[in-house]
């Protein structure tokens, strides 16, 4: 395949776009809020975010390569089809799910990351822990959609793959190094617009080819493959329901998803964008199912690309940029591309600045550095989106299976974070102990459960298991919802038994070495002023507030059990009286 100049012309023009928009909205940040709260407007926007940015900058942080790629994926391979692209319908419900039950009660209280109420309930040490398979999620979620970002450039423009990814990486990491959530933001909405519009021309070109069937006739009859609609075999149904929790509940506890409900201007305003972006993802969906369905209506020996098909070279999942290379004009084949890497970028971005802002207020701050300045945790912020950019790209460039290695973080996301979040958040008296039990339970029964795309054996085999070509076994079984269940559980029956055996005087005060139980051992006290600024958020959207003095940031997050429940101790009423 020749050099495409044009190709690369319009790509660099595209990255030095998008590149402008993002300093442009660093500027933006510079000029937003006091001196003394950089770090925060960096995290979340100085939580002045409006509908209509919020809506695109959360719809895109979805609707990223592996979104569009995976869609188009599943509808063009034999025996899937549509029945089994559970992306849109998966991460669409997430949304509404989120706005529904999560969304008001993590803004209204002022959180700033994702894991401020896990440290305000459950301390620091747990936060820690929680940070890793969050962490894990947010880094190869970005490093396999840079490694796709390769593969699609490579194919239509011919440069060398390692290129593409390291510039990709560079433009990404770049405007959001020195913007924050504002330069993610707003690029977002050039990048959503420009996925939009560019697959959106593409298909019509495509579907126009002469080797194209009627997609509508390949939709239900077999003509050159196995029709593009699916079916889902009575094998496959716990399988297929197994992946289907897993997007749309795993879908939830993501920093990327906190982010921009935690910058919108209110906590109504955090539902309404949860909601405006399942819609944006089910619309932008719809293009990448047509190409799919594109890509097996076509008979691809009557094209350039010729035989064997992509399903046979193993290129099925690359009939994206196939479908745009052998089947479009060539200028519409590189608007297509430009389409693509905005895609990848919108969600590289997010990943990045979601794992930095974990890191440097979570981690760095209020576990080691408590009295840190607000220029240092931004300086902080810089250097952990640089390294975590740089560690992304040279997994994309390094590792051969990036794409299992997120299989599986994702995996934990759902089956360990999930369940803490709901504990956290809506079950009362759930304590250190039985989050920690939860968390080893569902990591053990996940890792038993194997993971084929890293060749990894099973060492409990569910009902219905069978070897697959590399006689690496395949669980039939819901296993993954199953770990979650057993987590989630595990965290209530462990926590309530150990609040029993300490409140019963069965275990003396002095076990209680997590602080977890005994309040007067505790060496952490909570301080709901220093993590709800009013000035941010609407006053009637505030949790009942009763402020404790304190001088350091140390008092910020305390092991008691809610905001809403402190009231309740009869110490903490006769202390603040005091």
């Amino acid at each position: 395949m020749a050099f495409h100049v044009e190709g690369l012309v319009a790509i660099v023009v595209f990255y030095l776009a998008i590149l402008a928009v993002g300093i442009w909205a660093a500027w933006k940040t510079k000029n937003t809020g006091s001196e003394g709260d950089r770090s925060e407007a960096i995290i979340v926007g100085g939580r002045d975010i409006g509908l209509l940015v919020g809506g695109f900058t959360m719809t895109a942080t979805w609707v990223g390569g592996g979104y569009i790629n995976g869609t188009a994926e599943a509808v063009y391979v034999p025996g899937y089809g549509l029945a089994w692209a559970q992306a849109p319908i998966g991460y669409s419900l997430s949304l509404v799910l989120g706005g529904l039950f999560f969304a008001k009660p993590m803004r209204s209280k002022g959180y700033v990351t994702m894991l401020d109420p896990f440290q305000q309930l459950y301390g620091k040490r747990m936060g820690g822990l929680l940070f890793i398979p969050a962490l894990m999620g947010e880094m190869f979620w970005a490093a396999a959609i840079f490694s796709a970002l390769g593969a699609t450039i490579s194919v239509i423009i011919d440069i060398n793959v390692n290129i593409s990814v390291i510039i990709s990486a560079l433009i990404a990491t770049m405007y959001t190094l020195v913007g924050g959530l504002y330069s993610v933001a707003y690029t977002d909405v050039v990048q959503l617009f420009c996925i939009f519009l560019g697959l959106w021309i593409s298909v019509p070109f495509a579907m126009s080819h002469p080797a194209v069937t009627d997609i509508g006739l390949t939709a239900v009859h077999q003509v050159h493959q196995a029709p593009w609609l699916g079916s889902v075999n009575s094998l496959d149904i716990y399988t297929w329901l197994d992946n289907f929790l897993l997007l749309t509940l795993g879908g939830i506890p993501w920093q990327a998803y906190f982010q921009r409900v935690l910058s919108s201007s209110s906590a109504t305003y955090a539902q309404v964008l949860s909601f405006l972006a399942a819609f944006g993802c089910l619309v932008m969906a719809l293009p990448a199912v047509l190409i799919g369905a594109i890509g097996a209506s076509t008979a691809w020996n009557e094209t350039e690309y010729g035989v064997p098909d992509p399903m046979t070279k193993k290129e099925a999942d690359m009939i994206l940029p196939i479908v745009l290379q052998y089947l479009c004009p060539v200028y519409i084949s590189f608007f297509g591309l430009g389409a693509v890497s905005a895609a990848v970028m919108s969600s590289a971005d997010s990943s990045i600045l979601s794992a930095s802002s974990m890191f440097a207020r979570n981690i760095y701050q209020l576990s080691f550095r408590q009295n840190a300045s607000d220029r240092e945790i931004v300086w902080v912020m810089r250097i952990t989106v640089f390294l975590f950019g740089a560690s992304a790209t040279a997994m994309a460039l390094l590792a051969s299976s990036v794409y299992g290695l997120w299989y599986l973080s994702s995996d934990l996301v759902y089956i360990i974070i999930f369940p803490q979040l709901l504990c956290v958040l809506f079950i009362k008296g759930t304590n250190t102990y039985g989050a920690i039990a939860g968390y080893l339970f569902g990591l053990v029964l996940r890792i038993t459960g194997g993971e084929p795309y890293l060749y990894l054996q099973p060492l409990i085999y569910y009902p219905g298991c069978y070897p697959d070509e590399n006689n690496i076994y395949i669980q039939r079984f819901p296993f993954k919802t199953l770990a979650m269940l057993t987590s989630f559980f595990t965290n209530i029956i462990v926590s309530y038994l150990a609040k029993y055996l300490f409140e019963s005087g069965a275990l003396p005060p002095k076990l209680d070495f997590l602080d977890a139980v005994v309040a007067r051992y505790s060496r952490e006290h909570m301080d709901k002023a220093t993590l709800v600024k009013s000035d941010n958020i609407v006053l009637n959207e505030l949790a009942p507030v009763n402020p404790r003095h304190s001088l350091t940031l140390s008092s910020t997050f305390t092991n008691k059990e809610a905001f809403n429940y402190v009231d309740s101790s009869p110490e903490l009423s006769n202390t603040e009286d005091n």
